[in-house]
């Protein structure tokens, strides 16, 4: 397989991600005297910040994806290819895709993040991540079927287990995600599932340290808590998840949590790709670099 893209006499760039930084990158080199090649996973860019209203059913995943194809119509000197990139030599100044290798003069690493299970295989096959549209439409589905499921269960226990939501983590996507479902417990259960009881809907969100928002302002923290509380999301922390294993939630502090939802959002590390040295990674897989953006240990000289 190919990429096939041709040569020209242009200095070629190379942006390995579409997403907010990578598609800001294109548009403005789109421009320039560049040949500006797009290499994404997926054809189609995602506004990670309405993720979590895909998932609690406020929007649908078109209001927050847009092709990049269509982004660049008539750009003769913008190419895009959907490739999983696997590695790059920086030797021969290729990267390796899913599509074949693909030369180039200037490389953008812009690949992004994925969810963090901190090693723990047994969680990251049994919770459900969000960090995409596709992630947030399988969460909404899983809702949804469990409130299918929940109007017919006669077993109270299982009953309970379907409707009780369980987030970890008490980041910007935690109180998101938990404010979303706790605003769709209000004004959708009623409406959509007349005989369930709404009031028997738990959500929990689960937060490792003592106060949510933890990156941000200790005022921040103290509203978003007041504002889900006000909601009745139920918020236990500080403690961690340490297992989720035939449909109970445990915590650090001895909490069980009977549960058939488990939102994971704790946390994010950097996608790996191969070919970079061991000394230009950082914590959580992050790529290191130096003031210029560029990444350490590669020192380019610009045009």
């Amino acid at each position: 397989m190919k990429a096939n893209i041709e040569r020209t006499d242009k200095k070629r760039v190379v942006i390995v991600g579409g997403g907010l930084g990578g598609l800001e990158l294109a548009v403005k080199l789109t421009d320039a005297d560049f040949q500006v090649v797009l290499v994404d996973k997926n054809n189609y860019h995602q506004f990670p910040p309405l993720i979590y209203q895909v998932a609690s059913a406020g929007l649908e995943p078109s209001s927050i994806s847009f092709p990049f194809r269509r982004l660049f119509q008539g750009n003769k000197d913008f190419f895009f290819r959907m490739a999983t990139v696997e590695g790059v030599n920086t030797k021969e100044k290729k990267i390796i895709t899913s599509v074949g290798s693909i030369h180039y003069d200037y490389l953008v690493l812009a690949a992004g993040a994925k969810t963090n299970f901190f090693g723990n295989k047994e969680i990251e096959a049994t919770t459900l991540p969000m960090k995409s549209v596709s992630e947030a439409m399988r969460l909404r589905n899983t809702i949804l079927r469990n409130l299918e499921k929940a109007e017919t269960e006669e077993d109270p226990k299982k009953k309970q287990a379907l409707m009780n939501i369980v987030v970890v983590g008490g980041g910007a996507s935690g109180v998101e995600i938990a404010g979303a479902v706790a605003e769709m417990k209000k004004n959708v259960i009623q409406r959509d599932y007349p005989d369930l009881d709404a009031s028997q809907m738990h959500i929990y969100l689960v937060n490792a340290v003592d106060r949510l928002l933890s990156a941000m302002d200790p005022a921040s923290s103290a509203r978003a808590e007041r504002d889900l509380k006000a909601l009745h999301v139920h918020i236990r922390q500080p403690q961690f998840a340490t297992e989720y294993k035939d449909g109970v939630l445990k915590t650090s502090a001895g909490l069980e949590i009977p549960t058939e939802t488990v939102i994971w959002v704790s946390g994010i590390c950097a996608n790996h790709i191969d070919g970079l040295p061991e000394d230009s990674i950082g914590h959580a897989g992050r790529i290191l670099t130096d003031r210029f953006c560029q990444v350490k240990a590669y020192r380019m000289s610009m045009p």
